[in-house]
């Protein structure tokens, strides 16, 4: 009985160790899947960048804020203290009355408040243009944002290919076996010289060396990816394969919106010159202590208020007016003439990006007919090595160009792929919105 229980006392510490043990297979955490649309929206989340647009947005808010604060009451203090050489007198004297005498120091200080009635819109221009500013800042990191998918483009999908060519890599592995398998048979029957298993045994190694090398470079595009997207990625990591994108002639860059943006920001700047052509009305009242005060007549201090409405229409304007205008036409023709470059240096674009698709779709279609006519050949020199009738080097030679050939459609079809999502994003049909 005691053996029992020290065998169920061990069965029992096994079982906890393999539940609780960190790494172990059996409770090992699912590989981390990736998709390409995934990995455009961590990297915008996390690009320093983003980081932006909130500030933006804060200094839209207070420039908004401020210019609605014109519509508050300002409220001004004033004083002043002066001495004048002379003070009013009458030029004659009347019987049986005396006359105060004026002191030459007078003192005045007082609060006085002004309230607008109209501005002539400046301030509901104002904030109009806080937001118009906003929206063109927005925009243009949106277009600096937008210059980050071709980087994830090129590190996913060039992980993608080493992907690829890993798993050819197996393949010509296990074709390199089967022959050394084969041969070593031929060794054993005495149809063969020993030195046919080594020159495969080598080449074998020569492959092997490729694929070490095919997944450090793996690992080092997954670190650079890693970093973009603020997650560690290792080798267990699964990036999946995307679909060819969608593809449409019909621009839809970022840039476009922000020429918009900026020149709707022109447009409510020349209507703020306007603006300030225009007279201003105000409620003001003013209330102080001074001597004398609104009775000059008494020469002690005194309390006194005043209110009333007030027209303020400055001209100076007129001056500058003129050329302002000229300038902001100079700013909206100069920004026409940057969109029109756009455009065109982005059709230019298009046509050599159509022109790359349509190179890899015919190169495709040759690789499918080469691998076919490989595999034939690389079939029929695996009979022959089989027989005796055939060395292997000579095997190898088909091997290789089979391999070479399967390496090129893999190249070719990553290639386009590439070139795909390279005329998706050169026609702004990526769309990845903030969450």
């Amino acid at each position: 009985m005691p053996k029992l229980t020290t065998w169920l006392n061990r069965v029992v510490a096994f079982i906890i160790i393999i539940v609780t043990v960190p790494g172990n297979k059996l409770y090992a955490q699912p590989p981390q899947h990736l998709t390409i649309e995934g990995v455009y929206r961590l990297a915008r989340e996390n690009y320093p960048l983003i980081k932006e647009r909130d500030l933006i947005t804060k200094t839209k808010n207070y420039s908004v804020s401020n210019a609605a604060r014109g519509y508050l009451p300002a409220l001004n203090i004033n004083g002043q203290a002066t001495y004048q050489s002379a003070v009013t007198e009458l030029p004659f004297k009347i019987p049986n009355v005396t006359l105060p005498e004026y002191n030459k120091d007078q003192y005045n200080i007082h609060g006085e408040l002004d309230q607008v009635i109209y501005d002539g819109g400046a301030i509901k221009n104002q904030k109009q243009a806080a937001t118009a500013n906003e929206m063109a800042l927005q925009q243009n990191l949106e277009v600096e944002l937008y210059a980050l998918y071709d980087r994830l483009n090129q590190l996913y999908l060039g992980i993608i290919l080493v992907n690829e060519q890993i798993i050819q890599n197996g393949l010509v592995q296990k074709d390199i076996e089967n022959g050394i398998e084969k041969a070593k048979a031929q060794v054993a029957n005495g149809t063969a010289y020993r030195s046919s298993v080594d020159e495969l045994q080598a080449q074998l190694l020569t492959t092997d060396q490729s694929r070490v090398e095919l997944s450090a470079t793996r690992k080092a595009y997954l670190g650079m990816l890693g970093v973009f997207i603020n997650k560690p990625l290792d080798e267990n990591t699964v990036l999946e394969k995307p679909a060819p994108p969608a593809i449409t002639d019909a621009v839809r860059r970022p840039e476009l919106l922000f020429y918009d943006y900026q020149k709707t920001a022109y447009d409510l700047q020349e209507q703020l010159l306007k603006d300030q052509l225009r007279p201003k009305f105000s409620f003001y009242a003013q209330g102080g202590y001074a001597r004398p005060g609104l009775n000059f007549l008494d020469n002690d201090f005194a309390w006194y208020y005043i209110g009333g409405l007030r027209l303020s229409w400055s001209l100076g304007s007129w001056y500058t007016l003129k050329n302002q205008k000229n300038i902001l036409e100079i700013d909206k023709t100069t920004l026409d003439i940057q969109k029109e470059t756009f455009l065109f240096n982005t059709s230019i674009t298009q046509q050599q990006q159509n022109s790359e698709m349509e190179k890899y779709l015919v190169l495709l279609k040759e690789d499918d007919n080469i691998i076919a006519l490989r595999g034939s050949v690389k079939a029929a020199s695996a009979a022959q090595l089989e027989n005796g009738a055939l060395s292997a080097h000579d095997y190898l030679t088909e091997v290789n160009a089979e391999d070479e050939a399967r390496q090129n459609r893999i190249l070719h079809e990553v290639q386009l792929l590439q070139a795909q999502f390279n005329y998706q994003n050169t026609m702004g049909n990526i769309n990845v919105k903030d969450q």
